[in-house]
């Protein structure tokens, strides 16, 4: 009974936001906002960091490197082992994703996992970055329920999963 409730919740609060996808600026927002957590993004940042000599620089882009370490094994063995669908195929003829995924699962949203681990990494190591980073890891999170192919639990699935690793791997390194 929960898990049904909660499988509805996951599904309505997807078309809502998913409705909201339909205009092309918001489209081409949500593209664009995805993107930056494609991965190139990430390394530009650190070796500016690294090239700038930013205080903390080279402990900041160790735990990165660390975290992305942990988190993409466990993320592949989610993914692989729970095998959830995607929204264009659990909600058939309802809508029809933005994009071509790279993969055939949704559980979790990797690229949510990724910049939630970079997000927490800059707060670690540069707070005063807290603010933009978070809504940045959001807003990647959003942007993949946005182009349709995550639900709303795979994005809080990989905000956890990038959170967590990234905090493992710092109380690791203390």
């Amino acid at each position: 009974m929960l898990l049904k409730r909660i499988e509805h919740w996951d599904q309505v609060s997807f078309c809502r936001l998913f409705s909201k996808s339909a205009s092309r600026p918001m489209f081409a927002l949500s593209f664009w906002w995805s993107k930056t957590a494609d991965g190139p993004l990430y390394l530009l940042i650190a070796l500016l960091l690294l090239s700038f000599e930013v205080t903390g620089a080279e402990h900041f882009t160790q735990l990165v490197l660390a975290a992305f370490a942990l988190e993409l094994p466990l993320y592949l063995l989610l993914k692989n082992g729970i095998k959830r669908a995607r929204p264009s195929d659990v909600l058939q003829g309802a809508i029809n994703a933005h994009i071509t995924p790279s993969d055939r699962f949704s559980l979790p949203s990797g690229h949510t996992a990724g910049a939630f681990l970079f997000a927490l990494a800059i707060i670690i190591y540069f707070p005063s970055f807290s603010a933009i980073a978070l809504l940045w890891a959001a807003g990647i999170g959003l942007s993949r329920i946005m182009l349709g192919v995550h639900f709303p639990l795979d994005v809080i699935a990989g905000a956890l999963l990038g959170s967590c690793c990234v905090v493992t791997m710092y109380m690791v390194f203390l």
